[in-house]
């Protein structure tokens, strides 16, 4: 079938500036999925993406890979999904599908895997996010594709297809451990507000990391963190010294990571989710004497997609969202940067009129 004509907002070169941009979704077959999109999240990594500072873009750019979307059209091979449902699409709608991490159910490692925008689909045209009126999903990509739970709302399940995810898959080692969980936090952000709230669920205790006392209270108070540490006080650094299992870092930009090695205990494990436009420095000294380690975790698996979101809404958790329209995504941007959100704008695509 000819692709549908649909409306999105796109970034047309590295100012990240976004503006409508009518675009044609490729032809659907027998083996695709039609979402009308209702809701998709707005992540740190959007903006970097618009900007080229990831990777080199093929301009326009529609972004948006936190998608909550409703069945509206099924090819006639498919049977996973059928008309009405609600249905999210995360980062990666495509993969290999053979190789060693894919027959894994770690898809997200696959060299061949196709990201949800700015990349190119197998038949030579670019695929586009959510930040449009519409989206086509291969019967091969619905691997790609996972339900939303009745009890969970659209809006809420739209964040954990990338920030949410990206918390929990590194954090899912941790659950039903046989001891105590000293977990650490850096950074209260999008990823940093729901790492708290899937930590303190798997039971562990939870110390938040920042950089000031600014967040302090909501750390506390709102999330109900069991600890609070700033890491500009000596003092205080030096008090919780060796004292976490791991520290689960999502700041993204650069910074100091010395500091933080110091306060696992031995076997402990910095975990890095948030991405650092400039090189990480440390000495490894404190590794080898303490058996430490660092390694990275890249967003999740579609079976642990799936699991974070039957998880949110098993425990009955709200994410800490700000609900806007399309027309104040370059005003949200801004926010973002100054991370001036509490803790993850969500764009109700449904309700801009943009077809």
């Amino acid at each position: 079938m000819e692709g549908r004509r649909v409306i999105g907002w796109a970034a047309r070169d590295a100012s990240g500036y976004l503006s409508p941009y009518s675009f044609t979704l490729r032809k659907t077959g027998p083996e695709d999925v039609v979402l009308k999109v209702l809701y998709c999240g707005v992540d740190h990594t959007d903006l970097h993406q618009m900007r080229g500072e990831i990777m080199p873009i093929n301009y326009p750019l529609v972004p948006g890979h936190e998608v909550v979307g409703e069945v509206v059209e099924v090819g006639s091979e498919v049977n996973k999904f059928k008309l009405g449902d609600k249905v999210g699409v995360g980062c990666i709608i495509s993969s290999c599908g053979k190789c060693l991490s894919c027959n894994s159910k770690n898809e997200q490692y696959c060299n061949q895997r196709v990201f949800t925008y700015g990349a190119v689909n197998k038949d030579g045209t670019p695929t586009h996010g959510g930040f449009s009126s519409a989206m086509v999903v291969h019967q091969n990509g619905c691997r790609f594709v996972v339900k939303i739970p009745e009890k969970l709302a659209p809006e809420q399940a739209a964040p954990l297809l990338c920030a949410g995810v990206t918390a929990y898959s590194p954090l899912k080692q941790f659950n039903n451990s046989d001891k105590a969980i000293k977990a650490g936090i850096l950074g209260l952000g999008g990823v940093g507000h729901l790492a708290v709230l899937i930590a303190k669920a798997m039971g562990h205790h939870v110390t938040v990391i920042s950089s000031s006392e600014k967040k302090k209270v909501e750390a506390l108070e709102h999330l109900h963190a069991d600890a609070f540490l700033v890491s500009s006080n000596a003092a205080e650094m030096e008090g919780a010294a060796a004292s976490l299992d791991y520290i689960l870092d999502t700041v993204p930009a650069f910074h100091s990571l010395e500091p933080y090695i110091s306060l696992l205990k031995a076997g402990g494990k910095l975990i890095f989710v948030g991405v650092s436009t400039k090189p990480l420095h440390f000495n490894n000294d404190d590794l080898i004497l303490g058996k430490k380690s660092l390694t990275g975790s890249f967003i999740g698996s579609m079976e642990e997609t799936q699991e974070i979101l039957d998880f949110w809404a098993e425990k009955g958790l709200s994410t800490m969202i700000e609900v806007v329209k399309m027309d104040y995504i370059n005003k949200a941007f801004e926010r973002l940067e100054r991370n001036d959100v509490r803790y993850r704008f969500v764009l109700d695509v449904a309700g801009s009129n943009l077809e």
